[in-house]
């Protein structure tokens, strides 16, 4: 069976797809990728699948040796590197041969990089999905990040014939400092409009407590018009929370999937990707959107995951009635005996 062995494991490499979609009503957290705009393009790179699993690296990759041809594609956080010890492009399509080396060094800007790969990495669905949630140990490579000397199957492979770059002007970067839209909600109401204003005004650090579930913020304290707790409700990827002291925590893809806390306000889709490669000592400064203006950045956010896509499609060519006319003349209408 077609397989990598793991000879470095990185930091925490993980397998991830976009998550367990579905089972929040049962406690499952979502958990999936973190970075869904790196993710999808890395899979249309590889004109895979957009839910693909692929291999998430925070901080520092790993080093894995393929017996087997295919496809690959490195996209998100900038990370150095290397087949065979030559240097290889982010954000294109790479065709590995059997006997490849894939080394990783540690990332330059961002946190997190994903490796997608024109075949499936045969780990077992769970619940639908094949992402790993550490805390849980469940899905992904037997419930865990990877480690030195696993062997990771693959099955379904195949090999582009043709190379997709993706056009520069959609690289995202990734900035120390980012304005992150919110919009207010649904707990906006349990803080007095001076405190709104405070967290809008000011500027907060990302602390070192950051992880896949949640990213804890330093800054002016958010205080409560009465007290932090509320009747446990429905937490989302983005979801800003209160506690007593007053200080923001962001909830992130591994969240728990009800929370007690108030939140006073939700990150819009288009930003998630913006929090998922920030470091801690890293500031956010939060702007204030409307409903209105979140649901166009939604749309547009998916228009230009679509419009990338189609770039990577070899379209037919269109011919013009003149063109058909002139060539029926020329040519006429052979047919093979």
């Amino acid at each position: 069976m077609p397989s990598i062995k793991v000879h470095k494991p990185g930091l925490c490499t993980t397998v991830q797809d976009i998550g367990r979609i579905g089972y929040q009503q049962f406690g499952i957290p979502v958990s999936g990728v973190m970075d869904e705009f790196a993710f999808t393009v890395a899979n249309y790179l590889v004109e895979s699948d957009k839910n693909n699993a692929v291999l998430e690296i925070p901080f520092l990759g790993p080093t894995l040796e393929f017996d087997f041809d295919v496809t690959i594609a490195i996209t998100g956080g900038e990370i150095q590197a290397k087949i065979n010890n030559q240097d290889v492009k982010m954000w294109e399509s790479i065709n590995i041969k059997k006997g490849d080396n894939l080394s990783f060094g540690s990332l330059k800007s961002g946190m997190r990089a994903y490796l997608a790969f024109s075949a499936e990495i045969d780990v077992p669905v769970v619940m639908g999905s094949k992402s790993t949630l550490l805390k849980s140990k469940l899905g992904g490579f037997e419930g865990r990040q990877l480690k030195m000397g696993d062997i990771i199957n693959f099955k379904n492979v195949k090999i582009l014939s043709k190379k997709n770059i993706l056009d520069k002007k959609y690289i995202p970067t990734y900035s120390h400092n980012q304005n992150i839209r919110i919009v207010l909600g649904p707990q906006d109401d349990y803080f007095e409009e001076s405190s709104i204003k405070t967290m809008l005004e000011n500027k907060y650090q990302v602390t070192k407590d950051a992880d896949r579930m949640g990213m804890r913020l330093a800054g002016e304290v958010i205080k409560h018009k009465d007290k932090a707790d509320i009747i446990s409700d429905a937490a989302v990827f983005g979801s800003i929370q209160v506690p007593g002291n007053g200080q923001p925590i962001i909830l992130l893809a591994d969240r728990q999937t009800t929370g007690g806390y108030t939140k006073i306000a939700t990150v819009i889709k288009a930003d998630l990707p913006k929090l998922a490669q920030m470091l801690p000592n890293d500031t956010i400064q939060f702007s204030l959107v409307n409903i209105e203006e979140a649901q166009k950045e939604y749309r547009e956010f998916y228009r230009i995951l679509d419009e990338i896509k189609d770039s990577f499609v070899v379209k037919p060519r269109v011919y013009t009635e003149k063109q058909l006319y002139v060539s029926k003349k020329l040519f006429g209408n052979r047919r093979k005996k």
